[in-house]
């Protein structure tokens, strides 16, 4: 089931939500590598993590899927925002160098399906982002956050998706070691959480962060869909009834009506 777009929103304006967007943002700044002239997708609910790219990149589109709702981004300008079913997206082949997913994975029914459309508007080269809740994480356990809907990944299972569709995974990150609750010496400690969840080990990070490039040899070709039988009414004419007149009078009661 897709979040609500005002859920999400709502949660990046908690404190909560502040501290884990800064968080992530930092890892996948980094994986990104912006440069010059780039074509950027966001795919979910991306644009918490999207502001960096509007400096260099060409065009930067966010584009949200039509069951979770769309909101205009960014606040000044002209909006970025595309509302569309993320397994038909309305973009040409080869046609995007960075693709930037949050929110998006863990709320597609056939991911791998998602996975074909990523390898065909992807550009030779084009590097792929995923953010996605990890499956024994906390996040993943506490439904107070936007993390905790959907269906988590475990690294064995993202890892194979993207291979099984010809992405490579290059970078992992694990991230969000701070307990999802909104007391303020937590929120006061994330930075602490994050240095330390480093040093322990992946098993108290609630996301998994990957940057995966597209391989060059071509990818599974897509499933044909299976046309599905509507039955249509018929609608064809059909003649006014005439009722015979029955003429009622104190001496003759109205009898029962004649079938059509």
């Amino acid at each position: 089931m897709a979040t609500d777009v005002t859920r999400l929103i709502a949660f990046y304006k908690s404190p909560l939500g502040k501290i884990s967007r800064a968080l992530l943002r930092e890892d996948i700044i980094r994986l990104a590598t912006p440069q010059s002239g780039e074509r950027v997708l966001g795919l979910g609910f991306a644009t918490p993590y999207l502001r960096f790219t509007l400096e260099k990149a060409e065009r930067v589109i966010a584009l949200m899927p039509a069951r979770q709702g769309a909101s205009a981004w960014p606040r000044e300008g002209p909006s970025h925002t595309v509302l569309s079913d993320p397994l038909e997206m309305p973009f040409p082949d080869a046609s995007l160098d960075l693709i930037v997913a949050v929110h998006a994975f863990e709320h597609v029914a056939d991911t791998d399906e998602l996975m074909r459309e990523l390898w065909r508007i992807a550009a030779p080269n084009a590097r792929l982002i995923i953010v996605v809740p990890r499956r024994r994480g906390l996040w993943a356990q506490r439904d107070n956050t936007p993390f905790g809907d959907g269906n988590p990944f475990s690294r064995r299972q993202l890892e194979r998706l993207l291979n099984d569709n010809s992405f490579v995974p290059e970078l992992w990150r694990d991230a969000l070691y701070l307990p999802p609750v909104e007391h303020p010496l937590m929120l006061r400690s994330a930075r602490l959480f994050e240095r330390a969840g480093r040093i322990l080990g992946p098993t108290l990070a609630g996301v998994m962060v990957v940057m995966a490039k597209k391989a060059q040899f071509p990818a599974i070709p897509r499933r044909t869909r299976a046309e599905r039988y509507v039955r249509v009414p018929a609608l064809a004419p059909q003649t006014a009834l005439h009722w015979p007149s029955i003429e009622i009078t104190p001496d003759h009661p109205p009898g029962p009506m004649p079938r059509a």
